[in-house]
């Protein structure tokens, strides 16, 4: 089934008589199955904030900045200002051009060594009759011209060289259009996965320092008991290697934490001291479980930047093709001018007396030119094939990545069911725990290992928590924005069970 890609870019060639070749849509695209998945659950495109769903006023404003201030944005928007002025260049040759001239011309020479000074000894233009012969050589000769014109020139354009030439800039200008839309749609991303990113490195700060607290606790308990002789070597080094390994795992806690901040920062084009301001009090994003139906719609594809694109320019290269062919032919061009001419200045504004006219046509051929044409005409051709290959793969590529991206949502989705389960169970096992305590028939070494278990199931959930968000993330990226359905699934804050 054919992929719906890129309909305004069909929309800007429509009704262009050229020497292109037909627009065909390469076979790999044109044998993509109908949906992603066999489910016959059908989503529809809704091309909203739908970052939004995570509701959180600290993540929104985030991305609301980052797609305002990214560097790579404003380099995207400076490419595409560029292309859209090359199109209006290739538009400029399918108008008149209309050109204004003043000119002035004053000259004075001798006579002498020229055409007039070899007249002859006759009388001098204005000389008394009888009077004596002027010297022809000692004469002088006093030009002045001056002149007002406008001229236009006009190349008919009949074999559609300059109308493929206009369709294949336009088309540059919609490729540079997506290419930017992909840059949006990797600033928010960025900006998303990095937000997530901070949210688990902090809670996993956090829970490093409270399992390294329990596990002091723990050992200090353990060597009270062990120098009683109530306890084992065996377990006081073991405990000690749990608590070194638990605090050496802070730093790279730490690390991860800065990192993951200083790529916000690069995307909201900050430095690292402005980014840590704005991010610098309690984030609960939430996380959003609603499922994602697999009977997606393959037309969904349609909305991804890359893939209209790679359409684009694959447009324009074949337009390209039809340009070179045009080039074996004539090309025709009318020109012409009207203007005045006279003596003085005065007299170039009399158009009633010293007006002028002209008009000319020209056609000129190629008639032999080493092969320069059929070589610029074979180039074309390759290149576009080459770029219909590229084209294809954008396809593959894309349609592997959301079959990818769907399949691993599901997979975070039941690893977080299954740790919201066991940390459940830890929560119980602890409140049993501190109630055998309080009732003197439970230990306090019992408690301090429900604690520990409790806090590391909580590290592992906080880090299933970031994977769905992500997860989720890598849907909507692969997807080139959102979806919506009939089933809306309540959010949850992270960190609570879907």
């Amino acid at each position: 089934m054919k992929v719906v890609v890129c309909l305004g870019s069909a929309a800007l060639v429509a009704g262009c008589s050229t020497m292109a070749p037909d627009s065909e849509t390469p076979a790999i695209v044109a044998q993509q199955p109908a949906t992603f998945g066999a489910n016959a659950v059908v989503g529809d495109y809704r091309p909203a904030a739908w970052w939004q769903s995570y509701e959180d006023p600290v993540l929104n404003a985030l991305v609301d900045e980052a797609l305002r201030e990214n560097l790579d944005l404003t380099e995207a928007a400076a490419r595409l200002a560029r292309a859209n002025a090359q199109a209006r260049i290739a538009r400029s040759a399918l108008l008149p051009s209309l050109n204004g001239t003043v000119s002035g011309n004053y000259s004075d020479s001798p006579l002498a060594g020229s055409a007039f000074g070899s007249v002859g000894s006759g009388d001098a233009p204005g000389a008394e009759p009888g009077a004596e012969p002027v010297d022809p050589g000692s004469g002088r000769l006093t030009v002045q011209n001056y002149g007002l014109s406008l001229g236009a020139s006009y190349e008919l354009d009949l074999f559609g060289r300059n109308r493929s030439e206009l369709a294949a800039a336009r088309a540059d200008a919609a490729a540079a259009a997506e290419n930017y839309r992909a840059l949006q749609l990797a600033a928010a991303s960025e900006a998303i996965s990095s937000y997530f990113e901070i949210v688990d490195a902090r809670r996993q700060v956090q829970l490093t320092l409270s399992i390294a607290d329990v596990l002091q606790d723990r050992v200090e308990r353990t060597e009270d008991r062990f120098q009683r002789g109530l306890a084992e070597s065996f377990e006081v080094y073991q405990l000690r290697q749990d608590l070194r390994s638990t605090q050496s795992a802070l730093p790279t806690r730490e690390i991860a934490l800065e990192n993951a901040a200083n790529r916000l920062a690069l995307v909201l084009a900050d430095y690292p001291a402005e980014t840590r301001e704005k991010i610098d009090l309690a984030l609960r994003p939430r996380l959003d479980f609603s499922p994602i139906p697999t009977g997606l719609p393959i037309e969904l594809l349609a909305q991804r930047p890359d893939i209209a694109a790679a359409w684009d320019r694959l447009e324009a290269a074949r337009l390209r093709i039809g340009a070179r062919r045009a080039e074996r032919f004539p090309i025709l061009s009318l020109s012409g001018s009207l203007g005045t001419q006279a003596g003085d200045p005065a007299g170039a504004f009399d158009f009633v007396d010293n007006w002028l006219a002209s008009l000319a046509a020209s056609a000129v051929a190629p008639l032999f030119d080493g092969g320069r044409i059929s070589a610029n005409i074979a180039a074309a051709r390759a290149t576009y094939d080459e770029l219909a290959a590229a084209y294809g793969r954008t396809v593959l590529s894309a349609h592997g990545e959301v079959v990818t991206a769907l399949e691993e949502y599901e997979e975070q989705r039941q690893r977080y069911r299954i740790l919201a389960a066991q940390e459940r169970e830890a929560q119980s096992a602890l409140s049993l725990q501190a109630a055998r305590f309080r009732r003197g028939v439970g230990s306090y070494t019992a408690f301090l290992d429900a604690q520990l278990a409790l806090h590391q199931v909580e590290s592992a959930i906080s880090g299933a928590a970031r994977d769905v968000a992500l997860a989720r993330l890598g849907v909507h990226r692969a997807l080139g924005g959102d979806w919506a359905t009939s089933e809306i699934a309540p959010a949850n804050i992270v960190g609570e069970t879907p």
